[in-house]
């Protein structure tokens, strides 16, 4: 239904804007030759990049590092004035790369700076005007439009596009916040720490821990050498004997029979013999 509007407004207004076109780009070719036409590429819906079309406001440069500000003619400023610049963005309209409401189209170097919240501008086509137009165009800052844009995205309806067409005929007869103070446009700013909140952290202090001994590598036993490994000398002392004693008597049948023995020779004494034979 939306996208059917768009067209509808895009043919009611190419009655009047394709004559006016023409005009302007006869006056812009005469006063700044050619080309006519400002071509850009700025990223659109769920972030797919289209070419944008604008009537061409400034002069060349004159040297590289130019500012913008004085390359503009006086037919650049009255068309930037009375947003006539924007009038060829029918085109882009009729083609569908654009709506006539939704957030403006950015440059793609500034939707890379987009956090994920930002990024839900891209959920819609960009328009010709939007929410952030009407509440201020270009003398609010980059958050503030964003966030204007946001707002719009999330309550988008028929009540709130009749609002801003409304609201922009009322800024198209007393032109207001063109530029920002200086007559510059603030760039995007790109973004040096996270722009969306963080959870805080939590800080987990890890239990102790009894330090780690590295392992000692084994080692070769000590090998000594060969003439040390000697028997220590042993020391035998010999026990204190006393009186031998006494041979067994199978041995000696003299002291077995309680007999005296002579000193010297093998024969008994005289006296024993007796006795010997009567027990052999």
């Amino acid at each position: 239904m939306k996208r059917g509007g768009d067209l509808a407004i895009t043919a009611l207004t190419g009655i009047v804007a394709i004559p006016l076109g023409l005009l302007i780009a006869l006056l812009i070719r005469c006063t700044m030759g050619g080309p006519v036409l400002f071509r850009q590429t700025r990223t659109g819906l769920r972030g797919e990049e289209f070419e944008i079309l604008k009537f061409r406001t400034m002069r060349d440069k004159r040297f590289p590092e130019e500012p913008d500000a004085p390359r503009i003619t006086r037919l650049g400023d009255l068309l930037r004035r009375t947003s006539l610049d924007e009038l060829p963005q029918l085109w882009n309209v009729a083609r569908g790369e654009m709506g006539v409401i939704g957030p403006r189209p950015t440059l793609p170097e500034q939707v890379v700076h987009y956090s994920r919240r930002q990024r839900g501008r891209l959920d819609v086509r960009p328009g010709l005007t939007g929410w952030a137009q009407v509440q201020g165009r270009n003398s609010i800052t980059w958050p503030e439009r964003i966030e204007l844009d946001l707002w719009y995205v999330r309550n988008r309806s028929l009540l709130v596009d009749l609002r801003i067409l409304l609201l922009t005929v009322k800024v198209l007869l007393r032109p207001a916040g063109i530029t920002a103070a200086g007559g510059v446009n603030p760039g995007f700013p790109a973004p040096t720490e996270p722009t969306e909140p963080t959870e805080p952290v939590e800080t987990v202090v890890a239990p102790l821990r009894a330090p780690v001994r590295a392992p000692v590598p084994p080692q070769a036993p000590t090998r000594l050498p060969a003439a040390a490994v000697t028997a220590a000398p042993v020391a035998v002392t010999a026990a204190p004997v006393g009186p031998a004693a006494p041979a067994a008597t199978a041995h000696d049948p003299f002291r077995a029979l309680g007999l005296p023995r002579q000193s010297t020779g093998s024969r008994l004494a005289p006296p024993v013999r007796a006795a010997v034979e009567e027990a052999s």
